[in-house]
């Protein structure tokens, strides 16, 4: 009995405990801070998604972007911006430190977001869409005499540029609409690559806060009003928790095989690797690095844009560069491969409305390394295969050599200066020639050399 009344007080102090627990957890207001530095790509889209679903599951107050990037792939700039627009916690995208920027989709993603801006110093715009990797085309730059000019078009080039262009202009006019931003500005920034310094977007109604760290865009944050896809919020940011989610490991690999030069370059070590291994079996060096390395060009496909009719082009042209080692056609199947194989690569990433492409002195130096590999080392290789055999047992087959003794039927022979037991149908006297026809465990078959017998 004693016992129960001393346990019944310890557990109500633990109950206590487990409360007030529960308590602070609950009146710790969070606001979660996501970075978004250099280009944007599928990792950043991918670490975006994760941390803006993450704020979420916290029931955080608001989600910081602390943006610095030159722009990126419009793609993932689109999967940054349509997770924006469902997050049922606001989004403010600042922009910072000093001398950082939100260059092209950095422009965009600003536009979208629930409360855009700027530390001083820094700048936004030039968000003409052009194409990364690959040839320039005259239409995907902007003459800077013509940006100069309030009349001047980036969308003056051929049909593709407007295409883009104009799809461009629509979509962050259509932002600015949404969020009540300047739309005049938004659209020269797309079609003039128009660009701002933090005060003067301010006063032109492009961004909401010009703040100098974080406490200050808190501060000047407090009370505002925003649109949310439940109905409108005013912001509560007083005495908020600022909470770092720094990309991990996946995001930083990510990153690096999504380019599409690395991933075009892991999928031909991959495809060299296990032609090696199963060429030379026994190896598994070539085949493990082969495995991998094609295990991770295969990710990286899963989220670039890959034109399917590329990467068959490929692979057609790697199949006739090595048909050509084995078949005579004077050049034709190696020449049509090699021509597949460079057509291929250019085509291997969809570059409309995407502007990624493998870069072409990349594709030209490959294409004339797997040209050389097939039809030279692999040739090299299926020539010294087929040369005779000149060790072994499998040596003997074909062989001469000469009887030691006279015999009928099995009796011994010298060949290659060894004492072998032979098998003769027709009788054999000393010194007699003979031809090794096959071979039976230890005892060879054979048959006077013709012209030899005595």
């Amino acid at each position: 009995m004693s016992e129960r009344i001393f346990r019944l007080p310890l557990l109500l102090f633990a109950m206590l405990l487990l409360a007030a627990a529960s308590h602070a957890r609950a009146a710790e207001r969070l606001a979660v801070v996501l970075d978004v530095q250099g280009a944007i790509g599928p990792a950043t889209a991918d670490y975006l998604q994760r941390g803006i679903a993450r704020a979420q599951a916290q029931d955080a107050a608001l989600v910081i972007l602390r943006m610095d990037t030159p722009g990126g792939l419009d793609t993932a700039m689109r999967d940054i911006i349509q997770d924006i627009l469902v997050s049922e916690v606001p989004v403010a995208t600042y922009v910072s430190p000093g001398g950082a920027r939100a260059a092209s989709a950095g422009t965009y993603i600003l536009y979208a977001s629930h409360i855009a801006a700027m530390a001083p110093g820094t700048n936004l715009g030039a968000a003409t869409p052009v194409a990364i990797g690959g040839v320039p085309k005259p239409g995907d730059l902007v003459d800077k005499k013509r940006g100069d000019d309030a009349e001047g078009d980036a969308a003056d080039g051929d049909a593709m540029t407007h295409k883009r262009v104009n799809d461009a202009a629509a979509y962050i006019r259509s932002l600015a609409q949404m969020r009540g931003r300047n739309i005049e500005w938004a659209e020269r920034a797309v079609r003039q690559a128009a660009s701002l310094p933090a005060r003067e977007a301010l006063e032109l109604g492009v961004i909401d806060i010009v703040a100098v760290d974080m406490a200050d865009l808190l501060a000047q944050a407090q009370g505002r009003t925003v649109s949310l896809p439940g109905g409108e919020q005013v912001l509560d940011t007083r005495g908020l928790q600022l909470q770092y989610v720094q990309p991990d490991w996946r995001t930083r690999l990510l990153a690096v095989i999504t380019d599409p030069n690395i991933a075009y370059v892991l999928m031909l070590i991959g495809i060299y690797g296990l032609f090696f291994e199963f060429a030379n079996p026994g190896y598994i060096l070539p085949g493990v690095a082969g495995a991998i390395s094609l295990l991770l060009a295969l990710y990286a496909f899963q989220v670039l844009p890959v034109n399917y009719a590329g990467l068959a082009l490929l692979a057609l042209g790697i199949i006739f560069m090595l048909a050509e080692v084995f078949v005579p056609s004077f050049g034709a199947l190696g020449i049509g491969g090699l021509i597949a194989f460079v057509i291929g690569s250019i085509i291997l990433f969809d570059e409309e409305g995407t502007g990624y492409a493998v870069s072409l002195p990349l594709i030209f130096t490959l294409s004339a390394t797997t040209a050389g590999f097939f039809l030279f080392v692999v040739g090299a290789a299926v020539k010294a295969r087929n040369r005779p055999v000149v060790s072994g047992v499998e040596e003997l087959l074909g062989a001469r050599g000469e009887a030691v003794e006279d015999f009928s039927g099995k009796g011994r022979i010298r060949i290659h200066g060894e004492i072998w037991w032979a098998e003769s149908a027709v009788p054999l006297r000393d010194g007699d020639k003979v031809q090794v026809d096959s071979i039976d465990g230890l005892v060879l078959r054979v048959h006077p050399a013709q012209g030899e017998t005595q």
